[in-house]
C-alpha cells in the first residue's frame, strides 16, 4: 500500500505544479485552491509512504521523480514545451532511476 500512496504523492506533486501555471499570483482563487489541496494531499501522502514501509530518501526521491517527469510531461503536451529526442531520452533516464530505486529499497 506504502507504494500505491507514493505514486498519488507524486501524481499530486504534478497537479500542484500545474497549478502553478495558473494561480497568477495566488490571484485566480479555484487555482489557489487547487494548488493548495494538491500540496497538502501529496505531502499527506508522502508522509504516510514513508511512515514505515518505504525509506525516507528513497521516497523523497522517486515522489520528486514522479513530479519532474510528470510536469515536463505535462509541459509538453499542454503547453508546447518542446518534445526533443534528448528531452524524451532524459526522461527515460529519469523513470529508470524511479525504477531503479523502487527494486533497490528492499522494501
Amino acid at each position: 500500500m506504502a507504494w500505491l500512496y507514493l505514486v498519488l504523492a507524486g501524481l499530486f506533486e504534478v497537479g500542484f505544479t500545474t497549478c502553478l501555471r495558473y494561480i497568477d499570483g495566488f490571484r485566480s482563487i479555484p487555482w489557489t485552491f487547487a494548488f493548495l489541496v494538491c500540496v497538502a494531499v501529496s505531502m499527506v501522502l508522502l508522509d504516510l509512504a514513508t511512515r514505515t514501509a518505504i525509506p525516507l530518501g528513497t521516497g523523497y526521491a522517486i515522489w520528486t521523480g514522479i513530479g519532474a517527469v510528470g510536469t515536463v510531461v505535462i509541459g509538453m503536451i499542454w503547453f508546447g514545451e518542446p518534445a526533443t529526442a534528448l528531452r524524451i531520452a532524459l526522461i527515460l533516464g529519469l523513470l529508470s532511476c524511479i525504477v531503479g530505486l523502487k527494486v533497490t529499497s528492499g522494501h
